[in-house]
């Protein structure tokens, strides 16, 4: 068994309760960071440990806060991202209802790495139950005096609030969520500047994913070097929640060290393919990441081995697909989402994603013809000049489907079918 970090409070009916949380060492971190720490040695430590962002972008975390100025005016924020819409992705969830300590301890220690008293929960409205158990667990902190004012007698004042959704996938992109939470029209703010500089009401405002942030009261309670010897390539660091769904035995969540190899995760964890299954391809990072195909099946999943291999880890959310499932229907399917929940705001991503849906689903149903493949092309390549991430996540599978699965789209061209589907 690897080590269990972020999830070894994990039980099968119920959270872990304040009482218990400190029992296994829960809030050491914080009395360390506000008595023994200054704002730049948490930014060292944490630009040490390597530790980067877990909510698809992987930036370096204690870079991010490092661009928070010391002259920066007041008063700044910290925003936890629990947006969580990326279709298959759902570690954030499980931790919230594992161990929700871990998250507001985290985001305490970096409210203090960056002088900020205000930190937010922006958390979709699906998660309804999370957000009640945040809400209560806020409560039961700041009765313990590890929020609010004067934390642990050190004269540091922060505070959490959690703020429900309106329900956009879109608000869960890194700047959106800034509109979202002031009660804007959610569209992304194009930096520079960036959010640390002009975030939230135009305050210095960092945005960190849930697990990120469950992360940090680990590193500062066991050091950098810990933290990098739980990968097991040396471009990683710390353990990842990989949340894995589709044609495996035992979909879930597992934490497992960084750098462990696809095909570990699905024999080992994931319980194998189901009955009668082969592996065909898997989205390594949720829907707005490329099929990785058979040849991928050993890939060491981090970051950096990913990166150089033409992949992205994302979120860590691997969906698994087998030799009986269409990847053009796969693929239509995930371009029906995205076409639904762009903001609308730019042209290649308001206009190009309803085009490939329309191309898509006419060779799907049998009216494909071979000149949609360089027009899917093409729309991809427009789709990488958007005003954001978003288009360009959403033509991922796309991009990965022509180039690793021509075949089958070819075949569903030229027999005007689809050859997965029976009469």
């Amino acid at each position: 068994m690897h080590p269990q970090v972020l999830l070894k409070n994990r039980k099968p009916d119920r959270i872990t309760t304040l009482e218990e949380y400190r029992e296994g060492g829960g809030y050491e971190a914080l009395s360390r960071a506000l008595k023994d720490e200054t704002h730049q040695s948490i930014q060292d430590l944490l630009m040490d440990a390597g530790l980067l962002g877990r909510g698809g972008a992987a930036f370096p975390m204690g870079q991010k806060l490092s661009t928070v100025l010391e002259n920066a005016p007041y008063p700044r924020y910290v925003v936890c991202n629990a947006d969580e819409m990326e279709p298959g992705t759902f570690k954030d969830r499980v931790m919230i209802h594992a161990d929700p300590h871990q998250l507001i301890e985290g985001m305490v220690i970096a409210g203090c790495a960056m002088g900020a008293a205000h930190g937010l929960i922006f958390i979709r409205p699906e998660y309804e139950n999370a957000a009640r158990i945040l809400s209560r667990e806020v409560e039961n902190a700041r009765q313990a005096g590890f929020l609010g004012t004067n934390i642990m007698h050190t004269g540091f004042d922060f505070d959490i609030v959690v703020h429900r959704s309106g329900g956009r996938y879109i608000c869960g992109e890194g700047t959106a969520i800034l509109n979202a939470l002031e009660g804007r029209r959610p569209n992304p703010r194009k930096p520079p500047p960036f959010p640390t500089f002009k975030g939230l009401w135009q305050l210095p405002t960092l945005v960190q994913n849930v697990e990120t942030l469950c992360c940090v009261p680990h590193v500062i309670q066991n050091g950098a070097d810990w933290f990098r010897s739980l990968a097991l390539t040396p471009e990683g660091a710390g353990t990842k929640i990989f949340s894995i769904s589709g044609r495996v035995r035992r979909p879930g969540c597992y934490e497992l060290p960084m750098g462990i190899k696809l095909s570990e995760i699905i024999e080992d964890y994931a319980g194998g393919m189901c009955e009668g299954s082969e592996f065909k391809a898997c989205l390594p990072g949720g829907t707005s990441t490329h099929f990785m195909p058979a040849s991928m099946y050993h890939a060491a999943m981090d970051f950096k081995s990913l990166e150089d291999a033409g992949y992205r880890l994302g979120t860590g959310a691997i969906v698994v697909f087998d030799q009986k499932t269409c990847l053009v229907g796969a693929t239509l399917n995930m371009i029906e989402f995205f076409a639904r929940e762009s903001c609308g705001w730019c042209t290649p991503c308001r206009d190009g994603l309803p085009y490939i849906r329309d191309l898509l689903g006419r060779i799907e149903n049998g009216q494909g013809e071979p000149a949609f493949v360089d027009m899917l092309r093409e729309m991809c390549e427009h789709l990488a000049k958007a005003y954001c991430a978003f288009a360009p996540g959403a033509a991922a599978p796309v991009e990965s489907l022509l180039q690793h699965f021509a075949d089958e789209v070819n075949e569903h061209i030229e027999k005007r079918a689809c050859p997965f589907k029976t009469s």
